[in-house]
């Protein structure tokens, strides 16, 4: 959550001519509301149903690059689908990073009133889970989102998983 997944996406997408996809914005349109009200509304479990099915839908997508939400890996499924049809990269921050990034953000239900504590459990459950699925793994606290994404794209170059 907040690590930039949306922002060095978006640039990994026009690096690599490719069309860019967020689950969030998608779940969003499809309910014709925000993130927030829908957490408000349905609660978290009915947040991760919605999440879930929009994952099984873009997840069959070829030529996209998909951000995702940062609780996606909580549900096995999710980790399944995104594993089996992508190449999963998991971009990683400090505690410290992600409380500067949050620290006015009204716009993560988990973190309102967000705090580090929140945060350092929030890393506690997920991190292992994006480790396990994780084909690749990226810090992202210091440098800009395009400098990450062509760093990105590089590597998946030279791995011979996208062409130059």
């Amino acid at each position: 959550m907040a690590v930039g997944k949306t922002t060095v996406g978006r640039c990994l997408a026009a690096e690599l001519g490719m069309r860019f996809l967020d689950t969030d914005q998608v779940i969003e349109e499809r309910a014709g509301a925000d993130i927030s009200w829908i957490f408000d509304v349905e609660g978290e479990l009915g947040f991760r149903d919605r999440e879930e099915h929009v994952v099984e839908d873009l997840t069959q997508l070829s030529g996209i690059v998909l951000a995702t939400g940062g609780g996606v890996v909580l549900r096995p499924e999710n980790r399944r689908n995104l594993a089996s049809r992508g190449i999963v990269i998991y971009l990683d921050t400090s505690i410290d990073r992600l409380v500067q990034r949050t620290r006015h953000d009204k716009r993560r239900p988990l973190l309102r009133g967000g705090n580090r504590e929140a945060l350092e459990r929030l890393a506690r459950e997920r991190a292992p889970l994006y480790e396990d699925v994780a084909d690749y793994r990226f810090n992202a606290d210091r440098r800009s989102a395009k400098a990450l994404a062509r760093e990105i794209s590089a590597v998946l170059q030279k791995d011979e998983i996208v062409n130059g």
